[in-house]
């Protein structure tokens, strides 16, 4: 990708499965010029991660969008050497080895600053710098864990809930792509240099459950898990419809809430002194949620959410994979394209988020095989000439 907002910003994604590789992943498809590094044998364990169609993984291929792929063994000096060749001409790196095999490669923040002071550079932990844990391995589950999710995540007579896809991993990503975004802010317009982020799987998860510590350190109370009710709004909850599907709805506002004891044909509530004010409302949330799933048990989807649109109520159908993709609101943003790929011949994804009016994001093509850009990079970026490239390969190099 030529243009977008991020023309001319390099960046070496030398990380691993999820985060790190995500951060990259969101500034290609805004123009900048990824340069994916993965180990020859086998790359990115995320290639090998989940779904697969003939042997390709189907995660890979839209996580390596709009990325160029090299190969380079890390585990050889000559391999660390060329890394740091090409930090020191990008604009980002985003590594995720431990903080002790950095310092041993000679890769942590000072060593690649020397050779390119303005580099931001990007360290995904399991943990995050300093403290006992944090050259342990760590992983999105962990985070998921740590953080609290789990602990708010399921009924409240089952066990703690995980996620089935990469929480913690994607919201690290999206905290340290904006970091990316202010760092460089900083660097460019103030005349800065370059600067270390350090991000980890459980800090990013844990500020949006934050509430979780404000009750304790505040009221002393430990909030546990409530299925899909929530204390700070009712209704909320999801419901069956009388021909077999899930309907999910939301009253965190005081007028979505009124118009929903409404829509259910229930008005004389709205006065009532038990539903009628917010909190009052959450000290009989089981009385509105039995009101609420009585009503909708009776009536088909279909029937359901067109009386909840005409009314304004916040409710939506829960969606399967199927359903997600023939949805018109979203059929009509052509939020899933079809991307035309060698190895698959084509591939729904979804298309990058957010949306810009005058530099919009793109997919341009999908991830590359292992090492398909390697004459690209080292031939034309690094200028090694085709005899030293044969036998960077022949040392199990690259």
């Amino acid at each position: 990708m030529s243009d977008g907002p991020l023309a001319g910003l390099r960046v070496v994604d030398a990380a691993t499965l999820a985060a790190g590789p995500l951060i990259a992943t969101w500034l290609g498809e805004y123009g900048a010029d990824v340069i994916k590094v993965e180990q020859p044998d086998g790359g990115d364990p995320l290639r090998q991660w989940g779904a697969q169609k003939d042997g390709v993984g189907l995660m890979w291929k839209s996580v390596g969008r709009n990325k160029r792929s090299v190969t380079l063994n890390l585990r050889h000096g000559t391999g660390r050497d060329l890394l740091r060749e090409l930090c020191r001409q990008a604009d980002v790196a985003v590594l995720n080895l431990r903080p002790s095999t950095l310092r041993k490669w000679e890769l942590d923040y000072p060593n690649l600053a020397a050779g390119n002071p303005g580099l931001v550079m990007v360290h995904v932990t399991g943990y995050g710098a300093g403290g006992p844990k944090s050259d342990r391995p760590g992983f999105g589950t962990l985070g998921e864990a740590m953080s609290g999710f789990a602990h708010l995540t399921g009924s409240p007579d089952g066990p703690p809930t995980l996620p089935s896809f990469m929480l913690a991993d994607g919201i690290a990503g999206l905290t340290a792509t904006y970091a990316v975004m202010m760092a460089l802010y900083h660097r460019d317009v103030h005349g800065a240099e370059g600067q270390l982020i350090d991000i980890n799987l459980i800090e990013p998860l844990a500020r949006l459950l934050e509430q979780s510590v404000l009750t304790y350190d505040q009221l002393g109370t430990i909030p546990n898990r409530m299925g899909n009710r929530w204390d700070i709004s009712a209704p909320r909850n999801v419901y069956l419809t009388k021909d077999g599907h899930w309907l999910a709805m939301s009253g965190s506002a005081p007028t979505i809430a009124k118009r929903a004891l409404q829509a259910v044909e229930r008005p004389e509530l709205t006065t009532d002194p038990r539903f009628a004010e917010a909190q009052q409302r959450l000290r009989n949330a089981g009385e509105i949620d039995a009101i609420m799933a009585g009503w909708i048990r009776e009536r088909t989807l279909d029937e359901a959410m067109t009386v909840f649109e005409e009314a304004e109520v916040a409710a939506a159908p829960v969606y399967n994979a199927e359903q997600l993709l023939e949805d018109p609101q979203l059929l009509a943003r052509n939020v899933y394209p079809v991307i035309q790929d060698q190895e698959l011949g084509a591939m729904r994804v979804q298309a990058p988020v957010p949306r810009f009016s005058a530099t919009p994001g793109r997919v341009d093509r999908l991830g590359p095989a292992l090492g398909e850009h390697n004459d690209e990079i080292y031939g034309g970026l690094l200028g090694l000439d085709a005899g030293r490239r044969r036998e960077l390969r022949e040392q199990g190099v690259i």
